[in-house]
């Protein structure tokens, strides 16, 4: 690993808040157990198998890519974990409410790469601080396999021009990249253990490279706000409430689900991406498929 602020307790120090803050950032931060994280991951890999071919209304990648926490109450007992949630208070504070959840997944030896990107372009959210995404490796995260690389303060700067490239190999819902340069000196290779996890602001930019390793290269985004987040595009937004309370009601809450793709829990996902679709696929030069409502 090259930083140093791996940590077997769970809660950040104030010295970690900090460089979090100063650097946009923050890794490694050890959350699961080995045995814990390979359940998980064993457990994913399972619904993969058994739900591939199932006659669900979306693609089962749709599902796992987009709000997973709706639908698999696997990503949202990690995402509510009270392991996550203590590091994330460190970040938010006390109020903490999931916004979304999704399985990033690269197969060994392709060519799928994330381009360089800051998160909030695309949320609808504005440049709000109210916000922090845990990123959980469920498998090992390397410079082989593809791990995150991270633009150490670049969250200081606005919302930057983006491009749309719609390219085959960018698991981006439209191949989207920020249209500056980014020399490789100035990334920082976020490498990560199965059941570490790192932190980072939504306009600090990141991407990652392809995954040249033997193994799959698995990591679960959670995306974090706290209550003085606020929807500025799409007429409504939704959030599950973990921990604290919600004074400003700018999210319509929901629960988390308690089996896997229930008919509840379907209908109110097609709820959820119909009305999230209009932020998330704002200004969009072409369709965005992995958003558009059905």
């Amino acid at each position: 690993m090259s930083e140093n602020n791996s940590s077997s307790d769970v809660a950040l120090t104030q010295e970690q808040s900090d460089k979090y803050w100063e650097d946009g950032f923050l890794f490694p931060l050890t959350i699961f157990s080995k045995e814990e994280v390979a359940e998980r991951r064993a457990e994913l890999e399972r619904i993969e198998r058994e739900w591939l071919d199932a006659d669900l209304p979306l693609p089962l990648n749709t599902y796992k890519r987009v709000n997973a926490h709706l639908v698999m109450p696997l990503a949202a007992s990690v995402a509510m974990d009270p392991r996550v949630l203590d590091v994330v208070e460190g970040v938010l504070g006390p109020d903490i409410m999931i916004w979304s959840a999704e399985f990033f997944i690269k197969e060994p030896q392709t060519a799928h790469t994330v381009g360089m990107h800051q998160d909030l372009t695309y949320w609808g959210m504005g440049e709000t601080p109210d916000q922090v995404t845990a990123w959980i490796a469920l498998s090992p995260a390397t410079v082989e396999s593809g791990c995150m690389d991270f633009v150490r303060a670049s969250h200081k700067n606005p919302i930057l021009p983006h491009n749309d490239t719609y390219s085959d190999t960018n698991l981006l819902s439209r191949g989207q990249e920020v249209a500056v340069d980014v020399d490789e000196e100035d990334k920082t290779h976020i490498e990560l253990a199965p059941g570490q996890m790192s932190l980072h602001h939504g306009l600090t930019i990141h991407g990652s490279g392809p995954n040249q390793s033997d193994d799959r290269r698995i990591g679960l985004a959670i995306r974090y706000l706290n209550p003085n987040a606020k929807q500025l595009v799409a007429e409504r937004d939704y959030a599950l409430l973990v921990r604290g309370q919600d004074s400003q009601s700018n999210f319509v809450h929901v629960d988390p689900p308690t089996e896997l793709f229930s008919a509840d829990a379907l209908a109110l996902y097609e709820r959820v991406r119909s009305d999230q679709s209009k932020a998330l696929a704002e200004g969009a030069k072409g369709s965005v498929p992995l958003y558009a409502s059905t």
